[in-house]
């Protein structure tokens, strides 16, 4: 028998579904698909709008938060035919990257950042820049996807005018979709959620909330049904909705996370 026999886990992304049911399969689970990404679109002319903002004003700061959003722009800045401006705007400006892959795509460039993350989450983010003077400052802060409410309020307090690009946006999951899955969580009928980004457990409890129940999905958590994150940024999101337990890999893949969940049912059966 497997490690995870009578075990539902749900899957919460929505790529490599297949390979992760397998995975869980062949642990002897069930996977449960309930995908919590939504919908992402690229909202062109409000880039646009962003974009040329940047290279025709002076920027004082460079908020980066993911590798990808900051490729993206700088694609949209081809496009435009302001790709080399952006670049001079970017090396002119002070810098501040979280993740690896931002920091990378910055080494590329030949971009060195004044700050970098503590730990690849947006909380390491703002204890890193907690020493730097950012009043009357023009910050422009990248966004991939959701808003960053806690690193806006950070900079508007600091007194920033901030200006965020928010190239992609989402649009929520099936309400059906968040139903089942909250139903599911309240009569602990699965055992555990596999989340694979940040944005899949904002869906999730802004839907408990608007419903009433959150206190009841938090509860679940915190009691049977397991938490799972990918990495250290989707863990950030469930601790921030009061989440106590979460297991999460040390290595920020998902076939990883199936793993730390066998191994975690491991020790439950210990003697």
């Amino acid at each position: 028998m497997g490690k995870l026999s009578n075990k539902k886990i749900v899957i919460a992304g929505s790529r490599k579904i297949e390979e992760m049911s397998l995975l869980i399969e062949k642990q002897g689970g069930t996977p449960v698909i309930r995908s919590l990404q939504g919908l992402l679109y690229f909202d062109e002319s409000a880039i646009e709008r962003e974009l040329l903002f940047c290279v025709n004003n002076k920027i004082d700061w460079f908020v980066l938060t993911t590798g990808t959003g900051t490729d993206t722009l700088l694609g949209a800045a081809e496009r435009l035919r302001i790709h080399a401006a952006l670049i001079q705007k970017l090396k002119e400006a002070k810098v501040s990257a979280r993740g690896y892959k931002t920091y990378a795509l910055l080494k590329k460039l030949d971009i060195k950042p004044e700050i970098v993350d503590e730990d690849g989450t947006t909380q390491g983010l703002i204890r890193s820049m907690n020493l730097c003077d950012f009043a009357g400052q023009t910050v422009v802060v990248q966004l991939h996807g959701e808003p960053q409410p806690d690193l806006i309020q950070f900079l508007e307090n600091r007194g920033a005018n901030v200006i965020q690009l928010l190239p992609y946006r989402h649009v929520e999951p099936e309400s059906s979709t968040l139903e089942m899955l909250c139903h599911e969580l309240s009569t602990s009928s699965i055992d555990a959620v596999c989340f694979t980004t940040a944005v899949q457990v904002r869906y999730l409890f802004n839907y408990a909330k608007r419903q009433g129940f959150a206190d009841t999905v938090r509860e679940s958590f915190n009691s049977r049904v397991r938490a799972v994150a990918v990495g250290k940024v989707t863990e950030e999101a469930l601790r921030e909705e009061g989440l106590a337990h979460v297991i999460v890999p040390e290595i920020e893949r998902m076939g990883a996370m199936v793993i730390e969940i066998v191994k975690y049912y491991e020790n439950q059966y210990l003697p």
